[in-house]
């Protein structure tokens, strides 16, 4: 059995997390929510010494990614289904996950929401570099073709249900169901 998989592409503070809690609450079948946040926050990257100095984030990123989206195929190839949050911010990777989740079920997300609503959200959550909101809302959606686009500002199970009719329906339109 293969996984299905459902990607949240969308600037930073956009409502991804919270769009895939709604998912994992509403899906009839268990839904893995996997996000580079879950990975950060439990210790995973050497963060203490990437404040001191000690290691560069721009020479880790590159092989941290590459090891990311590899572990995003093996999770789905086990049987797993995924919810993967994303900010698709650096144009190899689309054509990355689009070789290896090829052989997978994928409903693409577009997380929509205007600027102002992400610049205070990124400020009232204090967590992230001030201004990277802004950055991905001009470029995270660039060129890409979604399945569904929704409104991250609408409450989340409503969203969430509309995802889930997407995927329920089987019909795919976005570049992961082009071949």
């Amino acid at each position: 059995m293969h996984g299905h998989i459902i990607i949240l592409n969308g600037p930073s503070s956009s409502g991804k997390s919270t769009t895939a809690a709604a998912l994992q609450d509403l899906a009839a079948v268990p839904f893995w929510h996997i996000s580079i946040d879950h990975l950060r926050d439990s210790g995973v990257l050497p963060n203490r010494r990437m404040d001191r100095g000690d290691f560069v984030w721009s020479d880790l990123r590159k092989p941290f990614f590459d090891g990311f989206h590899r572990s995003l195929e093996a999770y789905a190839r086990a049987g797993n289904n995924l919810i993967i949050e994303h900010i698709l911010d650096d144009p190899d990777w689309i054509d990355d996950l689009k070789r290896l989740l090829a052989p997978f079920d994928v409903v693409f997300v577009g997380l929509h929401c205007n600027v102002a609503e992400l610049q205070r959200r990124e400020r009232d959550r204090g967590d992230r570099p001030i201004g990277s909101a802004a950055r991905d809302f001009h470029t995270v959606h660039e060129g890409r073709v979604y399945d569904i686009e929704i409104d991250g500002q609408k409450e989340a199970a409503r969203n969430a249900r509309l995802i889930l009719d997407v995927w329920r329906s089987g019909n795919r339109t976005s570049e992961f169901s082009e071949t």
